[in-house]
């Protein structure tokens, strides 16, 4: 062979073997879906994170928590995300240890669309749970007027907004509903999915945010991101402490400062109606439901270095979109969790 022959050949291979790896790293997806509460942020996440590593992208579905938790229990989906903490027997049906990693901290805010309102509408837990029950079907409601001295409250039925498919909001609107309203917790408890006695049903939180927009005098709920992306107004609600408290990045703070104190190793935890009288009485965690045991090494390990930068590299973008980062010592808790997580090497 000549030499000129045997130089072209070379060539030829390390191009392919350049072309080759090139698409090896460009082939590494992972796949994920699930809640609608932190889609804003993870959206934003993984376009970012697409410019720090080029050799991965994602495929994120935002389907609402409950679809989020069978994709993963089913395998899937690489991540599974959910605003609803798995329960015991949900995690014996997981075909290995599945893993809670706590992302960020959100508020539910309780918004309306009621033009000669405006903002500041001061909603006290059984009123809102009268309202979503159906006993209060008028804003002008002796009871709303009660919470609202001084405003005109218009004389108009209330059109109830709520989320139609399996929804983490959802467990954490009515798991505080349950908390302080005793007849609703009696009849509907609380849950990813429920009965609703009244109201017109949305798939995800840009649903709820449709209707409210198409409905006068109407109120919903949806994570605090969405109210204040699309400029609606929120409702201040009375806290344990007796406190009317509007929903802000600080007072989700102060509501996750008592409530963490109570989370398991595990990391699953209520963090609503907490006390405190700057505390936010709806809010929540949202977790990515993540295998210990991941069984494909090239998406387990960027598995892990994702969820590494997300955590340590993503505040800033965290707080400029409306969700509350973890307390530091919390995240230094996530870390090595998500350092525990596994990969064929």
């Amino acid at each position: 062979m000549s030499t000129a022959r045997h130089r072209r050949i070379v060539i030829l291979i390390l191009v392919l073997m350049a072309a080759f790896l090139g698409q090896a790293r460009a082939e590494t997806g992972l796949k994920g879906a699930g809640a609608t509460f932190p889609y804003p942020l993870y959206s934003k996440w993984f376009k970012d994170y697409a410019a720090v590593d080029p050799g991965v992208s994602f495929d994120y579905q935002a389907i609402g928590s409950g679809g989020g938790i069978k994709a993963i229990l089913s395998g899937s989906v690489d991540f599974g995300a959910t605003d609803k903490y798995l329960s015991d027997q949900e995690l014996k049906q997981a075909p290995g240890k599945l893993l809670h990693i706590p992302t960020v901290l959100g508020a539910v805010a309780v918004s309306y669309n009621l033009p000669e309102v405006g903002a500041g509408l001061r909603l006290t837990g059984d009123t809102l749970a009268g309202i979503y029950m159906g006993t209060i079907s008028r804003w002008n409601d002796p009871r709303l007027v009660r919470d609202n001295p001084g405003r005109e409250l218009p004389d108009q039925p209330i059109v109830v907004v709520h989320r139609s498919d399996a929804s983490g909001t959802t467990s954490i609107f009515t798991d505080y509903l349950s908390r302080v309203d005793e007849l609703w917790s009696s009849m509907f408890g609380m849950g990813a999915s429920i009965a609703w006695p009244v109201g017109i049903g949305a798939k995800g939180n840009g649903e709820v945010v449709q209707q409210i927009i198409a409905n006068p005098y109407s109120i919903g709920y949806l994570e605090i991101a969405y109210a204040l992306e699309n400029g609606l107004p929120s409702a201040v609600l009375k806290n344990r402490s007796g406190t009317f408290v509007k929903p802000s990045m600080l007072s989700t703070r102060a509501a996750a400062v008592h409530g963490l104190k109570k989370m398991k190793a595990d990391y699953r935890v209520s963090l609503v109606d907490q006390p405190g009288t700057d505390s936010y009485p709806i809010v929540g965690l949202t977790w990515l439901l993540v295998y210990q045991q991941q069984k494909d090494a090239a998406k387990g390990k960027k598995l892990v270095e994702f969820l590494t930068w997300e955590l340590r590299k993503a505040e800033k973008m965290t707080s400029t979109l409306h969700y509350t980062p973890l307390p530091k010592d919390l995240a230094d808790k996530v870390e090595k969790s998500i350092q525990s997580i596994t990969y064929p090497r």
